[in-house]
């Protein structure tokens, strides 16, 4: 005799139901006439999260660009910092900590101010003669682009001598308030530079101890990743803050020996204008040589002008096939298209200050990426961030 419990089912009818629920579940998208392809339904899991991503950088942008100047005087300080760190260690073994943090910080600025000085007595005690030099080559380049090859006539240049009179004198007013405007920015710049120093005697004395109070305040899962992705940045910032560094020191003195040699007016103010545009990679040092190209032409001839524009090419080459694989290659590994792509998106959104920051900004997101992406078994722990 079989018995049956009053609510069981048997094990056939159960499985029975399940296999039909699955089948109507599968069957039901045909029926409905909506079928989704896989691809698209990746496509559109990458797209909301990027969209998300999208406005967070945006937010992280805009809020940059409310407190500017705390961000480029945070800035400033590390790259002093990164510089001035290795100078203080070194002192630091004959002279207490603070001493030694106050003689490489307060050296390294009076130095700074001492070439600032020397370069302005230069302009003003050479401004007379430049400027009769310059009407002079003017008058030279009139003549020059009269002859042969170019024949261009007279009433050419007179001309545009006249309109370029005219603008000036039609809109003085807002040459007049731009300038006031940039007294305003030298304030903004000067308030910038105190902070950034303030700071970076902070960082290079115990930056250690910042890094250490930071990860205290995270979770204690979050800690590890937090501090390998803090490590590998702060050595990608100071490694291509160094290498940069080397970079311009060496095209200026390229430039300043070669501007020397062939006499060119105000030789040490351009090759210190050198130095801080290669600050700004692959359109900086080009942008400086121009203007030293201007100079010569105006100054010392067509000639002399064209040997300065050809310093162009021949430093440019240096940099980008010497100074660069051998500097910078052990810190920054971006391809040259990512470089420029970088500086004008840099440029485009916050100007030279953006053009400045592109680089290393990108370069250390990059760092941390592959960081963050190898397992930390293989890890190598390089020295904390300041």
């Amino acid at each position: 005799m079989r018995y049956v419990v009053l609510g069981s089912r048997p094990a056939r009818g159960v499985g029975t139901v399940v296999v039909a629920r699955r089948s109507a579940t599968a069957v039901r998208p045909a029926v409905d006439g909506v079928t989704v392809s896989h691809g698209l339904k990746v496509g559109a899991a990458y797209a909301w999260r990027l969209l998300v991503l999208g406005a967070a950088v945006y937010a992280g942008f805009v809020l940059l660009g409310r407190l500017q100047l705390v961000a480029v005087a945070l800035f400033l300080a590390l790259v002093v910092t990164s510089v001035l760190r290795p100078l203080a260690d070194l002192l630091a073994r004959w002279l207490p900590r603070a001493l030694a943090v106050v003689v490489s910080v307060v050296g390294s600025l009076l130095v700074l101010l001492g070439l600032l000085a020397l370069v302005g007595e230069l302009v003003a005690s050479e401004w007379g003669r430049l400027g009769q030099e310059f009407s002079g080559g003017v008058g030279r380049i009139e003549r020059w682009l009269q002859g042969p090859p170019f024949h261009v006539s007279p009433a050419v240049t007179s001309n545009l001598q006249d309109k370029v009179n005219s603008f000036v004198s039609q809109h003085r007013s807002v040459l007049i308030s731009s300038a006031v405007s940039g007294a305003g920015r030298l304030v903004e710049v000067l308030t910038a530079g105190v902070l950034a120093l303030f700071c970076s005697l902070f960082f290079v004395h115990s930056g250690d101890r910042f890094w250490s109070w930071f990860q205290e305040l995270l979770p204690q899962r979050a800690r590890d990743p937090f501090n390998r992705a803090g490590r590998t940045a702060w050595r990608t910032f100071a490694g291509y803050t160094r290498g940069i560094v080397i970079v311009a020191a060496s095209n200026a003195v390229l430039v300043g020996v070669a501007l020397f040699v062939l006499r060119v007016p105000l030789a040490l103010p351009l090759t210190m204008l050198e130095f801080f545009a290669a600050f700004i990679p692959l359109v900086g040092s080009p942008i400086a040589l121009g203007v030293a190209t201007v100079v010569a032409l105006a100054s010392r001839g067509p000639a002399i002008a064209i040997v300065v524009l050809a310093l162009i090419v021949i430093i440019g080459q240096i940099e980008g096939h010497v100074l660069h694989p051998l500097v910078m290659s052990w810190a920054v590994r971006l391809h040259p298209v990512v470089v420029a792509v970088s500086v004008i998106a840099g440029a485009i959104l916050a100007g030279v200050v953006g053009a400045v920051v592109a680089v290393p900004m990108v370069s250390v997101a990059w760092a941390v990426h592959s960081e963050l992406r190898t397992p930390p078994t293989v890890q190598k722990h390089p020295r904390p961030p300041p």
